[in-house]
C-alpha cells in the first residue's frame, strides 16, 4: 500500500504532536454537495448508491477534491450490517429506512445471526479497497459501522423512531432476549470492521446514535459494555501502524468517564458538552472528536468562522483534538460555508499547536 501522505488525523487521534487540528466531517459525502446528487441520481436509489463499490468510492472522494480535509470516510449506511443479516433494508420515499421482517417473536431473535462480511456484505470491503486505492496515499480512510445498541433500535422497531417504545419494552420485559441480539449484533460488527480494516480502512469509528435516549442504568447495560467488546476485537494493527478506534454515542455526555474507559482511542462528542470541559474530564485519557453544533453551517461564513475560533479555544493548546460536527451535516448547508470552516480550522488551529 502507498505511504500516507498526510497522516495528522491518525496521530492526532493517537495523541501524538501534530502541526495543526485535523478535520473531517460526519456525512461530508452528502446531499448538500450537488455533485453528491448528480451521482445519486445516476444510481436511483440510495441502496444502489451504497451496493455499487465504484459509485461509493466516487461520493467518498467528492468532498476531497472541494475541501483541504484531513479523512476520507467510507461510503456506506450502518444499516447495511441488519440488511446482512436477512432483515430487508428498504427506503421509502420522504420515510428514511425501513426492514421488511423486523425482529418481533422470540424463535426470530433466537434465529439471529452474524453475517460473513466476506459475503453478505462484499461490496463494502470492496468499496473499501477501491477508495484506498483511489484516495493513493493522500489522506487516511475512515471506516465504520452502527453501535449493537442503535443497529437492535432499528432491527427492533423496523424504522426510526420517536419513542422507541417497542425495543425498550423488550428490554426492560424481556433483557434475556436484547441482551441476544446485542451479543449476536456486537459479533457482526466485529467481524465487519475487521474486514474494513483488513481491505484498507486505517481508523475505525462505532456511531452510538440512539445510546442516549437511554437511562444511566439501561447505557450502562445495554449499550456501553458492547462497545467495549467490539474496542477489544478490533485488529489493533495494519500496514505497520496502530489502527485507531473512535466511539461516538449522541447525548452521551453524562458518561464521558465510562465512555473513555471503554477501550477507544478518541471519543466523538456531540454539541451539548462544552469541548473544554470535556478535555478537563476526560482529555488525559483518549482523543476528543468534535464538537460544532451543525446547524451553524446554515448560518453566514462569519458566523462559521467565529464559532470554529471559539470551539478551538476552548479545547486549547495540545494535541488530541479532531476538529468535527456534533452530528452530521445538514444537507441545506451551504457548501460555502464547508469551505469558510475548513479554512478557518486550518489557519487558526496552528496557533495551539507547537
Amino acid at each position: 500500500m502507498t505511504s500516507l501522505k498526510n497522516d495528522t488525523f491518525l496521530r492526532a487521534l493517537l495523541r501524538e504532536p501534530t502541526d495543526y487540528t485535523p478535520m473531517w466531517l460526519m456525512r461530508q459525502a452528502g446531499r448538500y454537495l450537488p455533485e453528491y446528487c448528480a451521482t445519486r441520481a445516476r444510481a436511483g436509489s440510495f441502496l444502489n448508491l451504497c451496493k455499487s463499490p465504484a459509485l461509493a468510492t466516487e461520493v467518498t472522494l467528492q468532498p476531497l477534491a472541494r475541501y483541504d480535509l484531513d479523512a476520507a470516510i467510507l461510503f456506506s449506511d450502518i444499516l447495511t450490517v441488519p440488511d446482512a443479516m436477512g432483515l430487508g433494508l428498504y427506503f421509502a420515499e420522504g420515510e428514511g429506512p425501513k426492514f421488511e421482517r423486523p425482529l418481533r417473536e422470540e424463535w426470530e431473535i433466537r434465529a439471529l445471526a452474524a453475517p460473513d462480511p466476506h459475503d453478505k456484505l462484499r461490496y463494502v470491503v470492496d468499496a473499501v479497497s477501491e477508495i484506498r486505492r483511489a484516495l493513493d496515499g493522500s489522506v487516511p480512510l475512515i471506516g465504520f459501522s452502527g453501535s449493537p445498541f442503535t443497529l437492535s433500535c432499528y432491527m427492533v422497531e423496523g424504522e426510526g423512531s420517536d419513542t422507541y417504545a417497542k425495543v425498550k419494552k423488550l428490554m426492560y420485559a424481556r433483557p434475556d432476549l436484547m441482551h441476544h441480539i446485542l451479543s449476536v449484533t456486537t459479533q457482526a460488527v466485529i467481524d465487519y470492521l475487521n474486514a474494513q480494516i483488513e481491505a484498507g480502512a486505517q481508523a475505525v469509528m462505532v456511531f452510538d446514535s440512539w445510546g442516549g435516549m437511554l437511562t444511566q442504568a439501561a447505557y450502562l447495560e445495554f449499550s456501553l459494555p458492547y462497545m467495549a467488546r467490539i474496542m477489544a476485537g478490533l485488529t489493533r494493527e495494519r500496514e505497520g501502524r496502530q489502527v485507531p478506534r473512535i466511539v461516538f454515542t449522541k447525548g452521551g455526555s453524562l458518561w464521558l468517564e465510562q465512555i473513555a474507559a471503554c477501550g477507544a482511542d478518541a471519543v466523538g462528542l456531540d454539541w451539548a458538552v462544552e469541548i473544554g470541559d470535556a478535555r478537563r474530564r476526560i482529555g488525559d485519557k483518549v482523543a476528543l472528536q468534535g464538537n460544532m453544533d451543525p446547524s451553524i453551517l446554515l448560518t453566514t461564513p462569519e458566523a462559521v468562522s467565529a464559532e470554529a475560533k471559539r470551539i478551538l479555544a476552548s479545547y486549547g493548546p495540545g494535541t488530541g483534538h479532531v476538529f468535527n460536527l456534533g452530528h452530521g451535516i445538514s444537507q441545506f448547508t451551504p457548501p460555502d460555508n464547508v469551505a469558510a470552516l475548513v479554512e478557518t480550522v486550518k489557519s487558526d488551529s496552528r496557533r495551539y499547536h507547537g
